[in-house]
Parts: structure tokens; sequence; C-alpha cells
């Protein structure tokens, strides 16, 4: 049986329509599939290979720390080195409040262990989210979600969940002496990268102090150098009291984070004792990795290119057929007039050598979220096969 077959037959899908692509290698910023065709990838794994792919330094890590052991015991009861020394590299670059480190293996665990611990910690049941917010899709995390078409036939979820208007102060009311949490993408991804007014996240922050809720900020998508900033919230000039890591935090392999104060953190340690448990969190190969890529991004002095890369892009991405171009840094979202345009585009510009997609809650946005180290030249060419994919399919 072919490869196609078993991937269709003995795989579960995730949609009717997945893309398929046979893809066997990858370097820097592009793909080569079963056939050596090249593709240059503008989604990087959905915002995870910041580094591009095969990255030597990342490679050799990872080798050394295969070479060294595997799994030894669950999260939290050995001393593992190369979680000892992610941590430490975190509280050297993140603001003081967030010391403590909770490493799990995805952007869904972290959001779920955020949400048990703002209850722990408060004592409070009600969770406040935004609509069309994404934050993985496990039950907590499905519960918190801001798209009910996403949320419908997986019902009952997790009650006493408000969901209010992203971006608008006057619903910020709604947080009171009863919220254990408020949970927010600091810039929302699967809503098409759309990036909040600061007034909001500061009022957001203040409302959260006031009522003595924790504000939970996932960066699960926009962390780590994606915005030009090492952690989005950077631009805002606030800290959250939990802060959620994933994708791109791993170099490449599974690991995500939340992070919060000793104090807030140490609330999961007693009544109950294993409040929170994880196998995999923390796996030595993937903080190896994670701590590697930190180190690699600070060195070359990565997110000082961000902005730039961004101005490149919509410097080339102008075309009377996109109606506006959202995002900022790396995470960009193309509009077009509907979604059959859009995933007509994004077909074409795949035939054609670019690997990008649409958004969950944005389907008539294009993607853009390539490696941060995405070369000047990658960015122009890729661009000019988008605009030769809009002519195509408009004409």
């Amino acid at each position: 049986m072919r490869t196609r077959d078993i991937f269709f037959n003995h795989i579960a899908q995730t949609s009717l329509a997945p893309a398929a692509l046979e893809i066997i290698s990858a370097k820097g910023s592009r793909l080569k599939d079963v056939n050596g065709k090249e593709y240059i990838d503008l989604i990087s794994g959905i915002s995870v290979s910041a580094l591009g792919h095969n990255h030597p330094e990342i490679n050799n890590a990872i080798k050394k720390q295969v070479d060294q052991g595997l799994h030894f015991m669950v999260y939290g009861e050995f001393i593992l080195q190369p979680q000892v020394m992610l941590a430490e590299l975190l509280t050297t670059i993140l603001p003081e409040k967030l010391n403590c480190t909770y490493f799990v293996s995805s952007g869904s665990e972290a959001a779920e262990g955020a949400l048990k611990l703002a209850k722990r910690f408060t004592g409070r049941t009600e969770i406040i989210s935004f609509q069309n917010a994404y934050h993985g899709s496990t039950h907590g995390a499905l519960s918190v979600a801001g798209n009910e078409a996403l949320k419908n036939s997986f019902r009952p979820l997790l009650p006493d969940v408000t969901i209010l208007p992203f971006d608008s102060i006057n619903s910020l009311e709604k947080i009171s002496s009863r919220t254990a949490c408020v949970i927010a993408e600091t810039i929302q991804g699967e809503a098409g990268a759309i990036v909040p007014k600061k007034s909001f996240i500061q009022e957001l922050r203040n409302r959260c102090t006031e009522s003595g809720a924790l504000l939970v900020l996932d960066e699960i998508q926009v962390g780590c150098g994606r915005t030009g900033k090492m952690f989005a919230f950077e631009h805002f000039g606030i800290v959250p009291d939990i802060l959620l890591l994933g994708k791109s935090f791993g170099g490449g392999m599974p690991l995500s984070a939340f992070i919060s104060s000793k104090e807030i953190m140490s609330s999961l340690t007693v009544n109950p004792s294993l409040g929170h448990i994880t196998t995999f969190g923390g796996h030595p190969v993937s903080c190896a990795a994670g701590f590697a890529a930190l180190n690699i991004m600070r060195r070359e002095k990565l997110l000082d290119t961000i902005a730039e890369k961004e101005n490149i892009f919509r410097k080339y991405l102008v075309h009377k057929h996109i109606q506006s171009i959202t995002g900022k840094g790396l995470l960009l979202g193309i509009e077009f007039e509907n979604e059959n345009t859009c995933k007509s585009i994004i077909n074409d510009c795949i035939k054609s050598g670019v690997v990008t997609d649409n958004f969950l809650f944005a389907p008539n946005k294009m993607r853009i979220a390539p490696p941060l180290n995405i070369s000047a030249e990658d960015i122009r060419l890729s661009s000019e096969i988008i605009m030769n994919s809009i002519e195509q399919i408009k004409n």
C-alpha cells in the first residue's frame, strides 16, 4: 500500500481536505517533498520552527541529550539538568514576578494547567475569555475558546465561563470578585492575527489587579520572538500573572509551559499533593532543544530583524484584491474578500512552491508565519508567488 493510502486510511484525519504534501526533508525556510519539489515555508509548522528547519545547533543539542538519556521519571520528581538550565534562562529574560515554570508538552496542556492554577490560587470559579480566542482543543481549553461552532458538538463543557468581545474596554466591567482569571491571547492568532489596542490590554491588566483575578496571557503562538519582542506583552507595557508558551518554545520539539510567580505556582503543590502532574512534560530532549533555540535567538539578535522583515512583506503584498494585512512582526493575516477566494489562492501558492494556510476563525485570511530567520530574498520570492497566484485566480 502506498504511503498516501496509508495516510488517509490508517491515520486519523482532522479534516476532509488535508494538504497531504509528502514532505521528506527540510532545511532553513525550505521544504522538499517526495518528488524533490521545493517549497518556501511561510507557516513554519504553525509558528513552531522559528529558527527554520534542521538548524545544526539545535540538532546538536538534541543529539547530545539523546546520547545522555531520554526519559527518566515523571515531571517534577527528578532534578534534570535540561529543565533546570531552561528554567534559569527564562528567569533572566522574563520579568521578576514570572520566576517559576511548569513544563508541559503542548499548548492545550499549558492552558489547562493555567486554568487549574488560577482556580486553585484564588478559590474562585469564573473564567473569562474572549470571542474568537483559541487556547487548544482539550475540554478545558475548548471551554474558553471564543468560537461556538468549534464547541457545540462537544458540550457540556466547563461551567462558569464568560466570553467577552475582544478589544472592547467597556466589556471589561464584567471582571469581578467572582473571577478566578481572565485568559487572553496577547495578539489573537486564529482570529486572523488581530492586534488589540494598547489601552485595552492595559485596562485588562488594571481590572484584573483591582478585582483580584489573575491575568493569563496566552503567547503560545506569538511568544518567543514572533512579534519582534521576545514576549508580545512587552509591546503593551504590562506583565501577566501567568504566561503560556508553546509552539516555537521547544525549538521544533514538543514543549510548552505555564509560568507564574513562585507564590502562585506553589498552590498546586498541596491540597492535594500532585494536583497537577504530567508524564512527558519538560522532556529532557525538548528542554535541550528549547534552551538552544532561545540562546541562538538572543545571540544572533534575531528580534532586531523582525520589524524590517514585516515591512518587506507589507511592501510587496499590495494588490487591489488584498483587503487588508493584519498582525504584527512575522504573524500576518492577508485578508481576501471571502473564504473561497482565499482558499483558491492558497492552493495555487502551494502548487507554485509556497506553503501557506488560512486561519481557523478567519478562513478568508492567508497566514504568513515563516521562520524568523527567513531571508529577505525568500520573502521577496514568496511574495511574488502570492501576487502571481492572486492574478491567476482573480483574472
